[in-house]
């Protein structure tokens, strides 16, 4: 396995021709700001350009990632749009990679970190894992496309009441919805996920992205549209917070 960068938000390395991404904030649970973005954006630029037959995405530490970094400095406001289309370039950078991701989830994906694994082609959890989609709560709005994907899969009734009540999901509960493919135990979760990548990447690769092409398609109509809603609802309920409207 090539070294890691060192000092980065988010580190890359290949194993052979599977790519590893790992966000890389242990000390804040790998919560989302602008430069993990960034970086993140980029590293899947990393592993398309280096045709990467399978992909990771996981976390170091003890969480895959807790959500957007809620002790951020404020933000200029005429750079919101901005960062919000750059959050939402993680989803279509997934999506559109020919390469399967695979979410490899430990401890807490919470919020952004929930919706970047339900962005992936795959996702295997710890039995430590837990989701939560905790944003109107904290009188924010989902990203990363959110709104079309899990309405896909696990129905929209179930979809509002994830989000509106926000409340934890254990791995068990998600394995059952749909959102998770399989749980394994925490010290066997990178070994598993590297043998999925490694069945995935002895596959003809062609045949594999136009795969997962044709699955999402129907889906991914709707993705686009969603994921410039939600933009629209950020900025909105940035307002909202600036003028005490939420309450």
């Amino acid at each position: 396995m090539s070294a890691p960068q060192t000092g980065s938000l988010v580190e890359t390395e290949f194993d052979g021709d599977i790519g590893v991404i790992r966000l890389n904030r242990p000390e804040s649970l790998n919560a989302v700001n602008t430069a993990l973005v960034e970086q993140l954006v980029a590293a899947f630029d990393s592993v398309l350009a280096a045709q990467a037959r399978a992909v990771l995405l996981t976390g170091s530490g003890r969480a895959f990632c807790a959500g957007h970094d809620l002790k951020a400095p404020p933000e200029d406001p005429a750079t919101v749009r901005t960062r919000l289309d750059r959050i939402q370039d993680v989803t279509r950078r997934i999506r559109s990679c020919p390469a399967p991701v695979i979410a490899v989830v430990q401890g807490y994906a919470v919020g952004a970190g929930a919706e970047f694994a339900l962005g992936c082609d795959l996702v295997l959890a710890a039995e430590d894992a837990q989701f939560r989609f905790p944003e109107v709560g904290l009188g924010l709005s989902a990203t990363g496309g959110l709104s079309a994907l899990l309405p896909m899969l696990v129905g929209p009734i179930k979809a509002k009441e994830l989000v509106m009540f926000g409340e934890p999901l254990t791995v068990t509960d998600a394995h059952r919805l749909g959102l998770v493919n399989a749980v394994t135990p925490a010290d066997e979760l990178l070994p598993t996920a590297m043998s999925w990548a490694r069945r995935l990447a002895e596959l003809p690769p062609a045949p594999l992205a136009m795969a997962k092409e044709g699955i999402d398609a129907g889906t991914d109509r709707a993705l686009e549209s969603a994921l410039s809603l939600e933009i629209q609802h950020a900025i909105r309920t940035d307002e909202l917070r600036a003028t005490g409207g939420n309450r």
